[in-house]
């Protein structure tokens, strides 16, 4: 699978913004997916991830209420509505994908996108 992730962009503190992740090919309905993020100088993290049928979503909990996650199996597509953005989620945003049930860890991902630059200017 291999996927493309874009939406990324500048954007000021309280703004939205919508990431994408495309999967090129594959059953893209048999994986879950889910977003990390690297800001400058730290580790990845966790952002939040979906199941393959959409039927549960998780989230870092500092995104809860922020950031939506969501997903259409129909155009291999998983976006991630972010609301109300601070400058320390500035950062390269990662999409992945993988076939355990659950993703909230790098070590369960199968895939990885290429990230998109998201900076959020106070």
């Amino acid at each position: 699978v291999q996927l493309q992730a874009s939406g990324g962009g500048l954007e000021q503190a309280g703004g939205s913004l919508r990431l994408s992740c495309v999967a090129s090919e594959g059953t893209f309905s048999g994986y879950s997916v889910g977003w990390f993020r690297q800001a400058p100088g730290k580790e990845r993290e966790f952002v939040a991830s979906i199941m393959r049928d959409a039927s549960m979503v998780y989230y870092r909990e500092s995104m809860k209420g922020r950031f939506t996650i969501s997903r259409d199996n129909a155009r291999r597509t998983v976006y991630l509505q972010m609301a109300s953005l601070k400058p320390e989620d500035t950062a390269v945003y990662y999409c992945a994908a993988g076939r355990r049930t659950v993703i909230v860890d790098g070590s369960e991902v199968d895939y990885w996108g290429q990230g998109t630059l998201v900076t959020v200017s106070s």
